[in-house]
């Protein structure tokens, strides 16, 4: 069991009831899932790019990674539908704590100029997104293997009613938010 799961399990429950004090330990928000979305522009003319996003996700995910598809044909990106432009997977248990622990301890700090990243990213029902620019500042990724540098949109989805408590649960998790 991953040692961020151990930390909500205690401190983060006890933390999270004395600031909002909730009536029911089930009341208190925990995380849901963190969905990883890599949108890849370029495999409407070369199918191999997408291929190499695939594999780079999977190492980064540690699971299958699955390709999206246009919805609709777009004239002016030269997309139709159907057209394989992006991948995504969906995390969920210990693997989503391992995610988040890498992404908040070597990731995160890895980023150049790094201050902190946004507190006002939330969707106002508690659910959090975080763009990287960089896939390079996983330590899974082999710098000299990359072809070229690719950005992705990770999802933190909270079971938190409002954006206040969800923003507290990351802090908890040691989330670098913003001064």
């Amino acid at each position: 069991m991953s040692r961020l799961k151990d930390l909500y399990k205690s401190e983060i429950v006890d933390a999270m009831v004395k600031k909002f004090g909730y009536k029911n330990i089930m009341e208190v928000p925990k995380l849901d899932k963190i969905v990883i979305n890599m949108g890849v522009g370029e495999a409407k003319d070369n199918s191999k790019v997408l291929e190499v996003a695939v594999k780079e996700l999977e190492t980064i995910a540690g699971q299958k990674v699955v390709t999206t598809k246009a919805k609709n044909s777009v004239a002016n990106f030269k997309i139709r539908e159907g057209m394989p432009i992006g991948c995504k997977t969906t995390l969920r248990g210990d693997k989503m704590y391992e995610f988040l622990d890498r992404l908040v301890n070597l990731a995160l700090p890895r980023v150049r100029d790094f201050r902190g990243v946004s507190a006002d990213s939330f969707d106002g029902r508690g659910n959090y997104a975080l763009g990287i620019k960089e896939q390079i500042i996983f330590p899974e990724i082999e710098y000299d293997k990359i072809d070229k540098v690719r950005g992705m949109d990770v999802i933190v989805v909270t079971t938190a009613k409002t954006d206040e408590e969800a923003r507290e649960l990351l802090r908890l998790f040691n989330m670098p938010f913003k001064k």
